[in-house]
């Protein structure tokens, strides 16, 4: 099973010394039968007087740091290694009844996917609606797994993928009708596309290896994807942003129903809105199957 490390920086600088309120972080892997933690340290500089680790409502690990004194700048880097184990294309061995769509999910099931089925975005025209229908085939029944597949391609090779630097995601609408966006806005939009055929799906926030430098997006910072519901198959990922099916080279950190509940790292500062000097981000993701290092126990 390959063996991945993950070192994540983030830097917050200030023209003087600032107070810090609370810092929420998701750093924390996830643990599955496809990828399992082997080692976790989080350094937090200026040294925080509390830190916790609590887990939030979807079962992601949180930490929460509380702090106690001034200082002009908040770093917090995190190195993680795990073991992956990639892969590639699922064979979408789904139940008979949801190979094909439309199909309606079992009333077992219904109950606790019904939030992941409700649109969280306001469509008045139904722009989204008309723009997922196009992949349906109106003469016949439309292949799942072929419908989610040609959803997630559709994403990479008709919009351009964008740095921005606004906090947040984008509304699917301006995802759709300016014809770019960042990874966590191309979730979104397919997110909400998903659910406009009464699909479930979730948001996916964690990090993308690249075998080959530049060779995809999202790498050199946290990476965002989707996971979509399919009876017999379980929870499947998709990366509309590289036209990734299933979980090779995504290292899932946190999922949740909306982007909002998935933030990497959140926390507030009291001073002078001029006093920020702005943000720095650092990700590199490598793979270290064949090399020989010294562990450090999780936390």
């Amino acid at each position: 099973m390959p063996e991945l490390t993950v070192r994540h920086v983030t830097t917050y600088r200030y023209r003087h010394p600032v107070a810090f309120g609370e810092h929420r972080m998701m750093f924390r892997p996830m643990e599955s039968y496809d990828q399992r933690l082997l080692d976790i340290r989080v350094d937090i500089d200026p040294k925080p007087v509390d830190l916790r680790w609590i887990h939030d409502t979807f079962g992601n690990c949180v930490a929460i740091a509380r702090f106690g004194e001034h200082s002009d700048q908040l770093r917090f880097e995190s190195n993680v290694r795990l073991e992956h184990l990639p892969q590639n294309t699922p064979d979408f061995r789904m139940e008979t009844y949801a190979r094909t769509y439309p199909f309606t999910y079992g009333p077992e099931e219904m109950p606790d996917l019904a939030r992941s089925i409700e649109r969280h975005y306001f469509d008045p025209d139904h722009e989204v609606d008309h723009w997922v229908r196009q992949f349906l085939d109106r003469d016949a029944e439309t292949p799942t797994g072929e419908l989610l597949m040609t959803i997630t391609h559709a994403i990479k090779e008709s919009f351009t993928y964008v740095h921005r630097y606004e906090l947040g995601s984008q509304d699917p609408i301006t995802t759709l009708t300016s014809g770019r966006g960042t990874c966590r806005d191309f979730a979104v939009l397919m997110m909400e596309a998903v659910r406009a055929l009464g699909l479930a799906a979730r948001f996916v926030s964690g990090y993308l290896y690249s075998p080959v430098e530049g060779g995809r997006f999202g790498g050199g910072n946290t990476h965002a994807w989707v996971q979509i519901y399919l009876p017999g198959a379980g929870w499947v990922e998709f990366d509309p942003t590289n036209g990734i099916i299933g979980n090779r080279d995504l290292i899932r950190v946190a999922v949740a129903r909306d982007p909002r509940q998935a933030v990497p790292l959140y926390g507030t500062w009291v001073g002078s809105r001029s006093d920020s000097l702005g943000m720095t981000v650092e990700v590199e993701v490598r793979d270290v199957s064949d090399e020989s290092e010294t562990s450090y126990a999780a936390e």
